[in-house]
Parts: structure tokens; sequence; C-alpha cells
């Protein structure tokens, strides 16, 4: 089965066209305002404008308000919400879009019961667990998640620390739905948000060398 791939955090039309055109699933789009990748609905907008057809969008929140997230909705063509914070299952269904849940992996989270208490979402992100919010470009033990994946009721979406040197391990080991990165895919030594074309490519390649 074809592994999804998004490329998360961009700043720039010409990230987002970059991703798209190596073979990006989808995009993603941080409006968390503490976030150095944070951009505002204005911005996201003109990104969006300039994919082409059938690159879905995905909006990352982190412990909005639902006001914020109706206004940005209103503003910006979305396909998938993304929820970081400290969401309930209710709270994150209010907006009757698909949604992910992220799950900030430890040793003391159950990831089954976690998972259970959001049957509406989509699939379950498990990111590392950092001090904040997102996965502070570090990988999690992926011997944390049960069975691979495979005792899960939700479908798993891979994040946290992926690379193009490691993604190929990853998907291979842990078979997920998807994959999400974003400084992995950055230009090295340059701000966090600005993404490598070069870098996107190889790690798409990386996504479709496990696939075979």
């Amino acid at each position: 089965m074809k592994t999804r791939i998004k490329i998360c955090g961009i700043t720039r039309v010409e990230d987002g066209n970059a991703a798209a055109e190596a073979g990006a699933d989808a995009i993603g789009l941080v409006f968390y305002p503490k976030s150095p990748r944070y951009v505002r609905p204005e911005q996201a907008a003109k990104i969006v404008a300039a994919l082409p057809p059938f690159v879905d969008v995905v909006a990352l929140f982190v412990n909005a308000t639902p006001e914020f997230v109706r206004e940005t909705l209103a503003e910006v063509p979305i396909s998938l919400l993304q929820f970081h914070g400290d969401e309930n299952e209710t709270w994150c269904r209010q907006f009757d879009r698909p949604y992910l849940k992220a799950a900030r992996v430890r040793p003391d989270l159950d990831l089954v019961q976690y998972a259970a208490s959001f049957p509406s979402a989509q699939a379950l992100l498990l990111d590392a667990f950092v001090e904040g919010y997102g996965g502070g470009g570090h990988a999690f033990d992926w011997s944390l998640i049960p069975e691979g994946g495979k005792g899960l009721p939700r479908p798993i979406v891979l994040s946290g620390g992926l690379t193009t040197d490691n993604v190929t391990d990853a998907v291979r080991r842990v078979r997920p739905a998807a994959v999400d990165v974003s400084s992995g895919v950055e230009l090295v030594g340059g701000p966090k948000g600005i993404k490598d074309p070069a870098r996107i490519a190889a790690f798409i390649a990386g996504v479709r060398n496990a696939d075979v």
C-alpha cells in the first residue's frame, strides 16, 4: 500500500509548489502563533491558491479558540484539521471537518487508550514528546507503538524526527498509513520553515523505496 506523505510547516508559495511537484500528497500549514513556522491566514491562502489540483491542505492548531479555527477555515481552503494540543474528542469534531489528533509519545502513554478516546479522528498522528508542543525534530522510540500500529483502532501518521536518512527504515518498521515531515526537509543552516526542494525529493524517494 502506498504510504501517503505530508510536508508540514510550509511558509512560502515556492515551498508548497516544490512539495507538490516532488509528489507529496499533502502540505501542512501551521496556525500556531508561537511556532517559528506560523503562517497568517492571508499568506496561507496565497500558498494554497498556487497549489496544483489534488494536493490536500492540512491546518495545524494548538489549543486554539473555536473562533480562530472557524475564521481560518473561512479564509483558507482546508482539507483536513490537525490538533496538537489538549483538545478532547468533542472539541475536535465540532467543526464538521475530518481531523487528525496528535499523540505525544512517551513510555507512560497508553496509545491504545488514547486512540480509543478519539473515535471520530481520521487518524492518530504520533509525534515525539518534548516540552511545549510539536516534536522539535526529535524521533521517538518506534517500539512504543503497539504491534507496529496493528493494535490501534485508528490509522497511524508517523511524525517526529523523520529525515531522508531514516524514513525508509521507519516506514518498513512501522508501516504507517502516512508520514509527516517538517524540519527534516528544511534548508540546512537556513531559517526554520524554509524548505529544501532536493531534501523534499530525497525524502519522498525514501518513502517510495520502502513501499516497494
